[in-house]
């Protein structure tokens, strides 16, 4: 399952530092207004989903992609992420 996460993460790395032509993945990395409005877009379509009781886990799943995709384009580590997390146990 999390290897599922790993491998948007580094999807995301390599195609930032290895664009291909035409890639979506690529558009959101290059253009941060479309991975921001992406990531709103998806949020707001989870809710209602969830909601409605339709979709939930394809919606939920357009949301983690979408957010890995916006994370990378604004250089915002994972693992900064994971240790700011941990620092939250109680």
């Amino acid at each position: 399952m999390l290897n599922t996460l790993e491998n948007l993460f580094n999807l995301a790395r390599e195609r930032k530092n290895s664009p291909k032509e035409n890639s979506y993945t690529n558009k959101l990395l290059s253009d941060k207004s479309l991975s921001k409005e992406k990531v709103l877009e998806e949020i707001n379509e989870l809710i209602e989903a969830v909601e409605k009781d339709t979709n939930k886990v394809h919606e939920a799943a357009d949301v983690f992609y979408h957010l890995i995709m916006y994370l990378e384009a604004n250089n915002i580590k994972i693992e900064n992420v994971m240790e700011e997390l941990e620092k939250r146990k109680k």
